[in-house]
């Protein structure tokens, strides 16, 4: 009797060793490893805001019937977005004499006070292709070349004339802060200065520089 005690407290505890192996086996087999990752902080870079852009220009204006004379003149911007900018210009030059007075020889058409040539108007710009200019290999500037448009007035010949300005340019930015440009302008308007109506076309070519603020 106590024989078959014994085996049979032998059998149960052989059992119970095989059912306790195969699930410490199979606890080590599920084992998930987690890797010891450190999160990085990202920091985003701080963008420029500034949408104000003021400065000067000088340049070369080629009025109707009056020869070519320099020209110049100061310019404000606000960039409502990346693409596009309102745009307010004054510019000054003055008239040559006609070629038909420097044929004649013969009594001026118009007083020096007359020849004076002032303009202003509104403009609104789109900025079509914005890029990069590339200098050597260490120099990269951010560029725009944009499109213009607009309304405004010219004075000239002792009167107001109704002005629409078309044209293009070309924006470097030098830093954050600083712009280059080179604009083409064209200014028409319809004058009686000869005695009859006429379309004229007063091409303009500039350079100059903005801040932005």
């Amino acid at each position: 009797m106590e024989n078959r005690i014994k085996r049979v407290l032998l059998i149960a505890s052989l059992l119970a060793t095989s059912l306790y192996i195969p699930t410490a086996l199979s606890q080590e087999a599920v084992q998930v490893i987690e890797p010891d990752l450190q999160r990085r902080e990202i920091q985003t870079s701080a963008l420029d805001t500034e949408d104000f852009e003021v400065g000067f220009f000088v340049g070369i204006i080629s009025i109707e019937d009056f020869s070519s004379n320099e020209v110049y003149g100061l310019r404000a911007a606000y960039h409502i977005t990346e693409d596009y900018f309102f745009e307010a210009a004054y510019g000054t030059s003055e008239g040559d004499l006609t070629s038909f007075e420097k044929l004649s020889g013969g009594s001026p058409l118009l007083s020096d006070s007359d020849r004076d040539y002032t303009y202003y108007n509104m403009s609104v710009g789109w900025n079509v292709l914005p890029g990069e200019v590339f200098i050597g290999d260490s120099y990269v500037f951010n560029s725009s070349f944009y499109v213009i448009g607009g309304i405004g007035s010219t004075e000239f010949a002792g009167d107001d004339w109704f002005t629409v300005n078309i044209g293009a340019g070309f924006r470097l930015l030098l830093n954050d802060s600083i712009a280059w440009h080179v604009d083409v302008r064209d200014h028409i308007f319809d004058r009686d200065t000869f005695g009859e109506d006429e379309t004229t076309h007063n091409m303009e070519i500039h350079t100059g520089f903005t801040v932005f603020f």
